[in-house]
């Protein structure tokens, strides 16, 4: 893993994440695989475990909870974001569709704010 960033998250942050990595889990088990999707399995158990060494399960599922300095790094940022593309992807057709894209406009934003322009064109050119 690469360009570690200590970030504090709130509860429903730490919340949303392990929602999103519900989603991948689902997309990659057959549900609803997206053909050709690269997803890194070893990444998202290992986002999933350290989600859990931060919160315990309540509080992932409920949202209520302190907030929590963790380490993320850029490729778990990178599994998240394209979790989330793929959730606005196949939320196209809902009634609800402006707020997943809302909410997705919001996170990504929040979550690259941490790495450079830079660090992400260069993680993008190295493939990731």
């Amino acid at each position: 893993m690469t360009l570690p960033r200590r970030v504090t998250l709130s509860t429903e942050a730490g919340s949303s994440l392990w929602q999103i990595l519900g989603i991948v889990f689902d997309s990659i088990t057959g549900v609803s695989a997206p053909s050709g999707w690269p997803v890194d399995t070893e990444r998202l158990v290992d986002l999933e475990g350290r989600l859990l060494s931060w919160w315990d399960p309540v509080e992932l599922e409920t949202g209520d909870g302190p907030d929590r300095e963790v380490e993320l790094h850029i490729e778990d940022v990178a599994l998240v974001l394209s979790g989330m593309a793929y959730t606005e992807v196949m939320s196209a057709e809902l009634p609800w569709f402006e707020m997943v894209r809302w909410t997705s406009d919001f996170v990504t934003a929040e979550l690259r704010a941490h790495w450079t322009e830079a660090e992400w064109a260069e993680f993008g050119s190295g493939g990731g």
